[in-house]
């Protein structure tokens, strides 16, 4: 009896907020329309269910109803997304002004006016532009690959100067070892840097006399590494050591990279009066002292740079290597790194220049979006380099209408790449350029690269 009695007493608990409901929801349809009453109705729905929840014992069937409710929730979610969007309610101060009667419209026959209230036709809002893949990339290197022209003319100027200032200093510090002209190169100078003019190679050639230095492969030295290459000194039977002006920096017969770097490194953190330099030229001067390599750190009121310093033999052989000095570490820290950037920008030049192609471009937008990317600027210029070549050699459409194609047929190489941990040097199959990566890093730069295989769009 008593259960009877409290189904019967929320039976008419219900009847009457039914009845409330019905009354608000018929009087808010005349004040709000048909999208305000709606968006009304769902809330006040959702306040009956939680009043019912509160009300009612919780039963057997209590699992059920919530995944109902969850259910319910979801739908009414997808309602109100569905309302149609509401006009702006005039300010109080206009209800009393009278309404400009809309004016007919040309297709509609000329008639009795309805009795019925008009509808008022949903609010309209311009469609959004929507760009294809290639629009969007191609805005991407507008707005974040292309590099003023005024700052790569002024960190041109800057490392000229720089280098004008450190050779003169070389020829006052140590006049008995013959340095060659300083030459700035990098990216910057083959139009191959992307984003900012931040970074500029400053070579410091070793005059080494004919005939008394030989090269030998690294794999052939007790490294057997196939990056670098060892720089012997021949001729001791006939032109004794000591002969030679850089007979003090050698090791076990061959000229170390190690010795002349931390010649160098000294030389410029303690002797080289960076102040004044940097007064003179119109900026401040300081060398890196947490890098590992030599690098001075310039900062202009227009744009910051920093220049490395590389100590480098060249011109030893017909096929003319560039070797440089480089903190190696373990058995490799005497022999000299071979650098494949001047023959890589060449042949991209080269390729580029036969077809009129865009593999340069590709370049750089790839290197513009790995930098910005958390994951993958662990990607650096050498990694995508050789996919871009690999790629590049291809007889395929290299114009500008095909530039997004390409751009995805590299995340696929490189995606291919990671999957056997493997990125053979164009120049060199010998070396690997994905052996440095650890496991975690590869599973971090494929997960990212194959998401942006499936939406592009979210690299740019």
């Amino acid at each position: 009896m008593a259960e009877f009695s409290q189904k019967r007493g929320k039976r008419r608990d219900d009847e009457v907020l039914g009845s409330a409901v019905d009354f608000l929801l018929a009087n808010a349809r005349l004040v709000l329309g048909v999208g305000g009453a709606a968006v009304l109705g769902i809330a006040t729905l959702a306040v009956k269910r939680l009043i019912d929840r509160a009300t009612s014992p919780r039963g057997e069937d209590e699992a059920k109803g919530d995944t109902t409710c969850l259910e319910d929730s979801w739908k009414e979610l997808s309602l109100l997304k569905a309302t149609p969007c509401l006009q702006p309610r005039p300010p109080p101060a206009a209800l009393s002004q009278p309404l400009s009667p809309l004016p007919p419209s040309p297709s509609a026959p000329e008639g009795p006016a309805d009795d019925h209230p008009q509808m008022s036709p949903p609010c309209s809002s311009p469609a959004p532009l929507c760009l294809t893949f290639q629009e969007k990339l191609l805005a991407f290197e507008r707005d974040h690959v292309t590099i003023p022209v005024a700052h790569v003319a002024l960190a041109k100027q800057l490392a000229g100067d720089i280098a004008l200032e450190l050779q003169a200093y070389l020829r006052n510090k140590f006049p008995e070892l013959p340095f060659g002209a300083l030459v700035p190169s990098g990216p910057l100078y083959d139009g191959l840097q992307a984003g900012l003019a931040d970074h500029v190679r400053l070579l410091v050639p070793l005059v080494l006399e004919p005939g008394l230095w030989s090269l030998v492969p690294g794999v052939d030295t007790v490294a057997r590494d196939p990056r670098c290459w060892a720089v012997h000194r021949t001729q001791l039977e006939f032109r004794s050591r000591g002969s030679s002006p850089w007979d003090r920096f050698l090791v076990g017969g061959y000229l170390s990279s190690r010795a002349l770097l931390e010649l160098l490194r000294k030389a410029l953190a303690t002797s080289v009066n960076w102040p004044a330099i940097g007064s003179l030229l119109g900026c401040l001067i300081r060398p890196s002292v947490a890098s590992e390599e030599l690098l001075l750190e310039v900062q202009h009121e227009h744009l910051e740079l920093n220049v490395a310093v590389l100590l480098a033999v060249t011109g030893t052989n017909a096929e003319d290597r560039l070797l440089l000095a480089w903190p190696l570490e373990g058995l490799a820290g005497n022999l000299w790194l071979q650098d494949l950037y001047p023959a890589e920008a060449a042949r991209l030049r080269a390729l580029d220049d036969h077809d009129t192609g865009t593999r340069r471009r590709l370049l750089l937008l790839l290197c513009g979006v790995c930098h910005s990317h958390p994951a993958l600027s662990r990607l650096g210029r050498r990694h995508l380099t050789q996919v871009v070549l690999r790629l590049g050699e291809e007889e395929v459409d290299w114009a500008e209408a095909a530039l997004g194609e390409r751009f995805l047929q590299a995340l696929e190489l490189l995606i291919s790449g990671l999957e056997r941990a493997s990125l053979p040097c164009h120049f060199n199959p010998g070396v690997n350029l994905f052996s440095s990566l650890r496991e975690e890093e590869i599973d971090d730069i494929g997960y990212a690269l194959y998401s942006g295989l499936q939406a592009p769009e979210w690299l740019l």
